[in-house]
Parts: structure tokens; sequence; C-alpha cells
């Protein structure tokens, strides 16, 4: 067998907003299995500043990976375990190599466009005008569970778009999640929690900057609606310390991100571990290209889970691959009319 690694930066069609700032590209990395005249692609979909494995010697992981390809998928994965976006490319590149088609790693009803996922609008930040405007077309669109960032502008204007949305559509209509990817001041974030309480909000994402444990647990049991961990699951490696974990802060829900979290066997693991404390879950990509969300949507589907998940990011992008994913009423479909486009698996 033989492994190379690439990397491939998927340019934004619009500048994205967080609460950490603007995004115009994303840089993600491919790994390439040869054996027996077939290929397999994996992507690790490291982002920088938020992945655990965002370190300086990230390409060397790669690179030794690439080299040490004959240990196999099970025993390279725990010794990733420091690297959760490697552990991910190197389980879907293994699971793409040993499929007949190297992007259709778990067939189901999903997969032959009998079956959809449903998933959650995603509107951005930034100005009050152009968020609007976002939802506006989530709601044109047949979204009925949306998902604002917030964090990032007055604090007013968000409660005005909450407003906005909420003079036209009930939370029966339309079911609001917001993410605060961290951004409210510790001494402020149960006053902001009680005036987002108003519009009926089906959950509020990391309202915290991780790490703030207590705080956060304090939070979970005071909060006047559920709460839901984003970046805290980020770098707890061990079976051992996700329950630490779990049990300390007692969330309402977790969100899973397989790129942040050791792939599918990680998310697993924090699955397992939420329906044995009654933690309700979600999973949503972090910005990877087509390849890695098709991996994700596939598996996703196959959990059995009735919530929206977050899938719906394969429009972001320029120069992403063209594939079967394809979003249409809020809901994720496998279309069979839309081949892949898999010159890059061939060219690299």
């Amino acid at each position: 067998m033989k492994a190379t690694y690439h990397k491939y930066m998927l340019e934004f069609k619009r500048p994205s907003g967080t609460s950490r700032g603007i995004m115009t590209e994303k840089e993600t990395w491919f790994i390439i299995l040869e054996e027996n005249d077939k290929k397999g692609i994996g992507e690790c979909g490291i982002l920088r500043g938020l992945s655990a494995d965002d370190r300086d010697d990230y390409e060397d992981k790669l690179k030794w990976t690439c080299q040490n390809i004959h240990l196999g998928e099970a025993a390279l994965w725990e010794t990733l375990l420091e690297f959760p976006s490697i552990q991910f490319g190197i389980e879907m590149a293994f699971l793409s190599l040993k499929s007949e088609n190297p992007y259709l790693l778990f067939p189901s009803d999903f997969t032959n466009n009998t079956e959809s996922i449903a998933i959650n609008g995603l509107v951005w930040m930034g100005e009050a005008s152009y968020m609007k405007e976002q939802i506006e077309e989530k709601l044109d669109a047949g979204f009925s569970c949306i998902k604002l960032k917030i964090g990032a502008i007055d604090f007013d204007k968000e409660l005005n778009l909450l407003k906005f949305i909420r003079s036209h559509f009930s939370a029966e209509q339309i079911e609001i999640r917001v993410d605060a990817n961290g951004a409210f001041a510790l001494n402020e974030a149960l006053d902001k929690l009680n005036q987002l309480n108003q519009f009926q909000l089906h959950s509020i994402e990391q309202p915290i900057k991780k790490g703030n444990t207590q705080a956060m647990a304090n939070l979970c049991q005071i909060t006047p609606f559920p709460i839901a961990l984003d970046e805290e699951l980020i770098g707890i490696f061990s079976f051992k310390e996700k329950e630490e974990l779990l049990q300390k802060i007692k969330p309402q829900y977790i969100i899973l991100k397989p790129s942040f979290i050791g792939g599918f066997r990680g998310t697993q693991e924090w699955i397992t571990l939420a329906e044995k404390y009654n933690i309700g879950w979600w999973i949503t990509s972090a910005l990877e290209s087509n390849i890695g969300l098709n991996a994700i949507a596939q598996w996703t589907f196959l959990q059995n889970s009735k919530m929206p998940q977050g899938l719906g990011t394969g429009a972001l992008y320029t120069n992403n691959f063209d594939c079967p994913l394809e979003v249409k009423e809020g809901k994720l479909w496998y279309s069979q009319s839309t081949k892949w486009n898999s010159d890059f698996l061939y060219i690299v």
C-alpha cells in the first residue's frame, strides 16, 4: 500500500464571519491510499485556531502517517490520538479504498436517494442587513430549523434579528438554534441567556469560552433554555476524560464534529456517553470539502437521529468538488442525477 498527502485551499464564495473573525479561505488536507490499482481518499479537516491538532508538527505527523500506513487503520488511530482530524482522514481513506466506489462508504437508503437527512440552515455573522438577508433566504428555501451565529455584532441588533423571525414564524413553525462560539463574558452570560429566552430558542451552543468548566456547569444547571457544548469537547481525547467532562458539566446537548473529535470512532464514544447520561446530541460538519462532508453525512444517516443535523455547508466554496449531495426543502439528499467530479482523486 502506498499513501500520500496533499494540501488544498478551499475558497469561500463570500467572507464568512464567526466570533473568532472573518474567514475567506479554509485549509484542508487529503490522504490518498493506493493498493492493487485502487485508490481511496480521506479528508483531514483541520480548522486553524480551533482544532486540537493545530500544531507546528501537523504536516510532519501527516508525513509520518503516510510513511507508516502499513501499521493499519486501528493502530494508526490509537497512535494519532492527539491528531483527531488525521484520525478521521485515515478512517475515511481506508473505508474509501475498501469500497467499490471510493465515495460510497456507507450504503443506505440515504445513498439510494430514497431517504434524506433533516438539516439546519446556517446563518453567518455579519451586518444586521446581511444576516436578515440570509434568514429570509433560508426561510424561503423551506428550512424548518435555522442556526444563527451570534456574538460578533451588537447584541441588541442580534435580539432584533430574532424578534424579526419570531414576528413572522412561531416556535412550532421554525426552530431556532444560536451559536455564540464562546463569545459571552462569564459575568454577562446568564443575563444574555435570559434575554434570548423570550424568543423560544431550541438551544445555544457554547455561550462561554471552553475551559471554564465550573462556570459552564453552573450555567447548564440554571439556564432558562438548553445549552449545547461544542468547542468544550475539543482536545478531550480519552474515554475517561470524556465521561468526566459530561459528568461535571451535565449539558443538555453536545455537538459532534468528527474532524475535531477523532472521526467516527471518537464520535461514537461521545454518543455512547451522551446516551448513558440522557444528553441529547447532533452531528455537524466542520467546514470540510464535499469529500469529508459526504463521509460524515453517510455515517450520520446510519445513527438514526431525527433531529436536524448541521450538514448544510457544501455550497460555501467556489472550488469545492461536484458531488451528489443536494439540499432541498431543508433536507440533505444524495441525488442520483449528480455525479462525483473525481478527477481530483486521480490527479494528485
